[in-house]
């Protein structure tokens, strides 16, 4: 996505949805991390930054995991946000149990009252969390878009030791979202959106 194919995306504030940056990502029981891992967050907090300059809406979504042996699990470290992406005190926190935000949550019902604004998403991982919440944005009839390099995943290997590369997967579940459920588009230009749309 480029300035030249949408010179301003947003024709009212966009709410920006990072998506379980908590501790829990970097535990190993994930197995191997995308290289850009380090790159996506940077991108991500990157977001989080000019949201917060432009003082548009924020929704941090945090998973509560009810499984005995997540690290996503309530009660420990890995449950709370990663420092970089800790709430203030006036944005809002959304707690899910299950991959998508709006399984069991009042997430749909929060966009309705607010009458529908564009939702940004990023976060983990890829073709998990952000890639269901995202769908059912969609498929919901929100407009979405996703920071596609502001989001990552880990290595999966199937049942019969085959592995598929964190980068291929992160790769075929923005090509599943793009254009169908939402908008992909580079963090960089989405930042630069909160300044064009303030000046539209």
């Amino acid at each position: 996505m480029s300035s030249s194919s949408l010179a301003v995306a947003f024709v009212r504030p966009a709410w920006l949805v990072p998506i379980d940056l908590q501790n829990a990502i970097d535990d190993p029981c994930w197995g191997v991390r995308d290289p850009h891992a380090p790159t996506a967050e940077a991108n991500a907090a990157a977001l989080l930054a000019a949201w917060r300059k432009a003082g548009w809406p924020v929704l941090h979504v945090a998973h509560d995991s009810t499984l005995a042996t997540s690290p996503y699990r309530p009660g420990q470290r890995g449950n709370e946000f990663k420092p970089a992406f800790a709430p203030l005190p006036n944005e809002s926190v959304l707690r899910k149990r299950t991959n998508s935000a709006f399984i069991g949550t009042d997430l749909e019902a929060r966009l309705r009252a607010a009458k529908a604004p564009p939702l940004v998403f990023a976060g983990v991982a890829t073709n998990n969390s952000v890639e269901a919440t995202v769908r059912m944005a969609g498929n919901l009839g929100f407009d979405a878009w996703l920071a596609g390099d502001a989001c990552y995943t880990h290595d999966k290997r199937l049942a019969d030791g085959r592995i598929f590369p964190a980068a291929d997967l992160h790769a075929v579940a923005l090509a599943n979202m793009d254009g169908e459920y939402a908008r992909v588009a580079a963090a960089a230009w989405l930042v630069a959106q909160t300044a064009l749309s303030s000046q539209s």
